[in-house]
Parts: C-alpha cells; sequence; structure tokens
C-alpha cells in the first residue's frame, strides 16, 4: 500500500529505499547564463552522459543519464524522501525533473520549418508521470546540446495547448553561440491571448535567419519533483521529505539533475539520497 504514515516512512527509508548518486562535473554555460536554467543531461560523470536524442521519444529510467531506481508493483509506490548536494559554485539551486520526452538534431542554420513532434499525449507518456490532466505540472524546454553561430536569429515554436487547439509563441532570440546545457523555457513565451493555456505538444521550430553554424538543440518537456537550495559553494545541503515535499516518483521516471547556477558555470555537483518504496 502506499505510504501513509510517519512509521511507514522511517520503516521504509531503513528498508525500502533505492539509493541515488550524483556525481556531475561542471559544464560551461556562457555569458547571460547566471541565474538561468542549465541541464546536467550531457554532463558527464554519475549518472552516465545522456545521449544526444534524435528523433521524438518518451524518457524512461532505462536511459543512460537518468537516476536509476526500482519500479514498484501496484498498490506499492516510490518517493523521494531524503537528498543531499553540494557544489563548488555558491548560490545555486538544485532541481530534479522527470524528464518525460525529448528530441534532438535541430540546426540552428536552416530557416525553413524544423519538426520536433514531442505531444505528451501523442506519445503516449503515462498519465501518472504527467501529473495534472491539464498538463499545468509540466514544463517545456529549448535545450542546446551544441553551440550555433553568432549571428541574430529567433525561433518560433508552433505548439498544441492543453484544449487540442494550436499556436505560434512569441520569438525565442537563439543567436549568440549559445552554449552546450542551455536550457530556454517555452512556457514564459506564451502570448498574452495565450495566458492560462497549457501546452501539451510542440510540433515545429522555424528560424528567422541562420545562426552561422549548424550546431544542435532540441526540445525536452519535463514534469519538476523538487528542488534543493544550496547557498554556500563546497557546503553540504541536506533536506529530509518534509522540506523535499515528499514528491511521488511513478515507474519509469526518468529523473535527472537541472541547475540554477549565480555565474556562467555549474560547478561540479556531488549528492545522493533515498527513493523510497511502500
Amino acid at each position: 500500500m502506499p505510504i501513509t504514515t510517519r512509521d511507514q516512512l522511517i520503516d521504509a527509508l531503513a528498508n525500502g529505499a533505492s539509493r541515488i548518486v550524483i556525481d556531475k562535473g561542471s559544464i560551461s554555460l556562457g555569458s547571460g547564463s547566471a541565474g538561468q536554467f542549465a541541464s546536467l543531461w550531457r554532463a558527464t560523470g554519475t549518472p552516465g552522459q545522456g545521449a544526444i536524442p534524435g528523433a521524438a521519444e518518451v524518457c524512461t529510467s532505462a536511459l543512460v543519464g537518468a537516476l536509476p531506481f526500482a519500479n514498484q508493483a501496484a498498490p506499492r509506490r516510490s518517493y523521494l524522501a531524503w537528498l543531499w548536494a553540494v557544489s563548488s559554485a555558491s548560490a545555486t539551486t538544485l532541481e530534479i525533473h522527470d524528464r518525460l520526452a525529448h528530441m534532438g538534431g535541430l540546426n540552428l542554420s536552416v530557416t525553413t520549418a524544423q519538426t520536433v513532434g514531442v505531444d505528451v499525449q501523442t506519445l503516449g507518456v503515462a498519465a501518472d508521470r504527467i501529473g495534472r490532466a491539464d498538463f499545468s505540472d509540466l514544463q517545456w524546454w529549448y535545450e542546446i546540446y551544441s553551440p550555433g553561430g553568432a549571428t541574430a536569429a529567433n525561433a518560433t515554436f508552433t505548439v498544441t495547448f492543453d484544449d487540442g487547439s494550436t499556436g505560434t509563441l512569441n520569438p525565442l532570440a537563439v543567436g549568440g553561440s549559445l552554449a552546450a546545457g542551455r536550457l530556454f523555457s517555452l512556457d514564459g513565451l506564451r502570448t498574452a491571448a495565450q495566458q492560462g493555456r497549457n501546452i501539451r505538444g510542440v510540433s515545429s521550430v522555424t528560424l528567422s535567419a541562420s545562426t552561422g553554424t549548424a550546431g544542435s538543440a532540441g526540445v525536452t518537456v519535463t514534469r519538476p519533483r523538487t528542488a534543493l537550495p544550496m547557498p554556500l559553494a563546497n557546503f553540504s545541503n541536506v533536506a529530509d521529505w518534509a522540506q523535499l515535499g515528499l514528491p511521488d516518483i511513478p515507474n519509469d521516471a526518468c529523473l535527472f539533475p537541472v541547475i540554477i547556477p549565480s555565474s556562467t558555470s555549474t560547478g561540479t555537483l556531488r549528492g545522493g539520497g533515498k527513493i523510497v518504496h511502500g
């Protein structure tokens, strides 16, 4: 049965948990990255370096780059109940996300429409990983895998909303040789008329101009599970189930770290924790 009492939680921490380990190298993010989101999917270390995706696909805990844990048979469930982390950088925040689906191979020098095809409904992402039925738990990202060129260009995304309607978002500036690892929120690009509507999928992207270099980018959709502030460099930060919010971790969740840095690099990251089962 699901964990419903403190005694069950304590027992699960001691006797029914999957141990997770995080040990990631630093990524250089370039100018303008302080206070912005950065993905550690491609950072080297533990878990291993995630691959640059190709066509749109559902992500699972079996992928290299995901934090491994043991799937459970219903009615047993999993929860993130303990987490610690230390960073070489100060004023940094660690977030743990479930990477639901992604795609890659978007060319930063092509000005015709490029297919994305990431739609959590049509790809068949499990409902318990999506969360709320209106898709409001999801976060959508433009993820950089290798830098494009320095020439100014805007990317315009065509999306499908929760009600099945489609539209284009406000443009995103993608010139300036954006560094690998940068994450740019697509949710913040919704127009005034699109406020209150949640993105279900991204169908295509079109650049206004070539940046001058092909580079490589993609679209990723995640569901945030928890966050851990790391205010001081080289200082261990610990959070228990109450501080983490005891987020549920559905079977096959593709958990990976996201960093909000205070400078132009993510800093090295070392940490661990327990996903309890019950």
